[in-house]
């Protein structure tokens, strides 16, 4: 990854607020929602492998389903607070940390052992989609599940326009591929599901599933109100309706794709 590490670090408390909030704690439902209707549940504990996991929002929610989660990241900050939510939540035992970048995985990370791969919010901060769709799919087992999520590029213009309410500035977007998070501080590249697609399928792929993630969340400019209980739950399910219902996963915020590594 070409962004220091320091920059995820020095962003931590305003990465925990974000988790926090109602489009934080939405991201994370519908991903682990998606993941379930593909993870047998009469098959035992799984052995999952978290790319980029930071503090292990996707991890723990895995590992409180009984699933062996390894948590791979490069800034120590992140790792250290995954660890520490793992023991407050008492899954320590079933949580590893190790810190390194994805694109230069420890051998014994990439020999294809693992049941479930998670490559989630990596691929804008990345220059070599392809090599690393690659290099996280050696650690995939052979018909082992894979899930991948990014920001959806097509979401851009629409989000400036109607939470900036900027025609011009949407009108822009539009002829970009490019866009900045104050979170962390960085540039990043955007991508399109059915760019993304073909790029499995060539690595090896097969029963790709395309979801939507905020579909209407972001959208919905009144944010103080998603905070009310009532009008969360009535948000959360009409997400969780939509997530693979065509046309509201083009648009959605995020895209999530998941998929089997076809056999030899």
């Amino acid at each position: 990854m070409s962004e220091a590490p320091e920059k995820f670090d020095t962003a931590m408390s305003t990465w925990r607020e974000w988790q926090e909030a109602p489009w934080g704690r939405l991201r994370y439902t519908i991903a682990e929602a998606n993941l379930v209707r593909h993870l047998d549940s009469d098959g035992g504990p799984l052995r999952i492998l978290d790319l980029a996991a930071g503090d292990g929002g996707d991890a723990l929610r895995l590992a409180a389903r009984g699933h062996h989660v390894t948590i791979v990241d490069y800034a120590p900050a992140m790792l250290a607070a995954a660890s520490e939510r793992a023991s407050a939540a008492g899954l320590a035992e079933l949580i590893t940390c190790v810190q390194a970048d994805v694109t230069a995985l420890p051998a014994d990370l990439v020999g294809g052992e693992f049941d479930v791969v998670l490559c989630h919010n990596l691929l804008q901060y990345v220059d070599d989609v392809p090599g690393t769709l690659a290099t996280a799919l050696a650690s995939l087992k052979c018909g082992g599940l894979f899930s991948v999520m990014a920001i959806n590029r097509h979401s851009a213009a629409l989000n400036v326009a109607v939470r900036e309410m900027a025609p011009a500035a949407a009108l822009a977007a539009l002829a970009t591929d490019q866009a900045r998070t104050q979170m962390f501080d960085s540039v990043l590249t955007l991508h399109a599901a059915e760019e993304i697609i073909p790029v499995l399928r060539n690595l090896g792929c097969q029963d790709v599933q395309h979801y939507g993630i905020r579909s209407f969340c972001d959208y919905i400019t009144d944010d103080a109100r998603k905070y009310d209980p009532a009008f969360y739950a009535d948000l959360e399910q009409l997400e969780l309706a939509t997530t693979a219902r065509p046309p509201y996963m083009h648009t959605a915020r995020l895209f999530q794709l998941t998929a089997r590594k076809r056999d030899r």
